[in-house]
């Protein structure tokens, strides 16, 4: 079971998910139960049939920047950056017009250290150094960074969302975020949280079911291939996470009253374990996230988790993995190709518990 290949499966292309479906809580839902293996299929809002008084949802509230800027070297080649540590660039800042952050840079040759990249609302990017495939950038304009990045920045949708140039999905700005992200940072979404609706949370509420926020700024390391055959020496890059103290003692106080704590995505799951003490209490504070969830991990908060399907060979593939045994997922993922299940980012979700 730590073997990569354990984690592979074939998927035809076509289900894929292009692009979002209508109706958030409309998308299809399955629901695996882990000790019996039993699978049932759903549509999203069914989880007010499934969720219990008492339960705690934790969601993930970050919010994806449009972190992906097209601009033009000074040799004259064009270059594509995409800004991956924006919280901590936010944390560092000094004047409005600055920007200090690392980056991943596409363009035919690398830039060298000291070039410069130009960007349209007279932004400009310095290369400052280079450290394995990412760099260290520092930004400048004349107006505020923040309001110079909303206007020539793009959300960085993963490469399996296709889209021909200049016939962008215009609804992507708002569709690739949860309804409920409030802060900026993350360079992809927490897409498990893509099938609630206003009103779905709103009638979890009112059934007794707590809902708590969290932050996990997706990064880089989400999605960095596992290029090791044992998984147990793959790394994972750290994330910033942070929960508050009230967050802790919602969360706390039901597990000590013997109440469900349901995670909404890999992301909170991979933030509450992190921040567990060895007999399960979640602590408040906030820094660097760095867990990597395999099969032969033992969870001490989570227990149910909403998530979509993820790619094989993936950290994210591993991590329902551990939760639920891997065979019960590949067979829980043959099911829903069988039965016509969207995958990925825009596509449709699971309940384990």
């Amino acid at each position: 079971m730590h073997a990569l290949d354990d984690y592979d499966y074939e998927l035809p292309e076509d289900r894929i998910a292009q692009k979002p479906c209508p109706q958030r809580d409309r998308s299809r839902l399955l629901h695996l139960d882990r000790r019996s293996g039993d699978i049932s299929h759903r549509v999203f809002c069914d989880l007010l049939d499934l969720m219990r008084s008492g339960d705690v949802l934790v969601v993930n509230n970050t919010k994806v920047i449009p972190g992906r800027i097209l601009g033009q070297k000074d040799t004259g080649g064009k270059a594509e950056v995409l800004i991956l540590t924006y919280a901590d660039g936010q944390a560092g800042r000094k004047t409005a017009g600055e920007f200090a952050c690392t980056c991943l840079i596409k363009s035919s040759k690398k830039p060298r250290t000291g070039s410069t990249i130009f960007f349209d609302h007279g932004l400009r990017a310095e290369v400052l150094r280079q450290s394995g495939d990412c760099y260290d950038v520092k930004f400048t304009c004349e107006n505020d960074f923040d309001q110079v990045l909303y206007q020539v920045g793009k959300v960085p949708l993963p490469p399996y969302i296709r889209r021909d140039s200049g016939t962008e999905f215009r609804e992507d700005d708002t569709a690739y975020q949860t309804i409920y992200a409030s802060e900026k940072g993350a360079i992809a979404a927490p897409t498990a949280g893509f099938h609630f609706s206003t009103g779905l949370i709103t009638q979890l509420q009112n059934m007794g079911i707590a809902v708590v926020q969290i932050t996990l700024h997706v990064g880089y390391g989400t999605f960095i291939p596992v290029r090791v055959s044992d998984i147990r020496d793959h790394r994972m890059h750290s994330e910033t996470y942070a929960i508050t103290k009230q967050t802790a003692e919602v969360i706390n106080d039901a597990r000590a009253g013997g109440a469900r704590v349901v995670a909404v995505g890999t992301t909170s799951v991979r933030t509450l374990e992190f921040s567990a003490s060895e007999n399960g209490r979640v602590m408040a504070g906030s820094g660097p996230c760095n867990l990597f969830i395999y099969p032969g991990y033992q969870f001490k908060v989570v227990d149910a988790m909403i998530t979509n399907f993820h790619l094989p060979r993936s950290t994210l593939l591993m991590l329902v993995s551990a939760f639920t045994g891997r065979n019960s997922i590949l067979n829980a993922y043959q099911a829903a190709i069988e039965n016509g299940y969207r995958f990925y980012s825009y596509g449709d979700a699971m309940l384990i518990d």
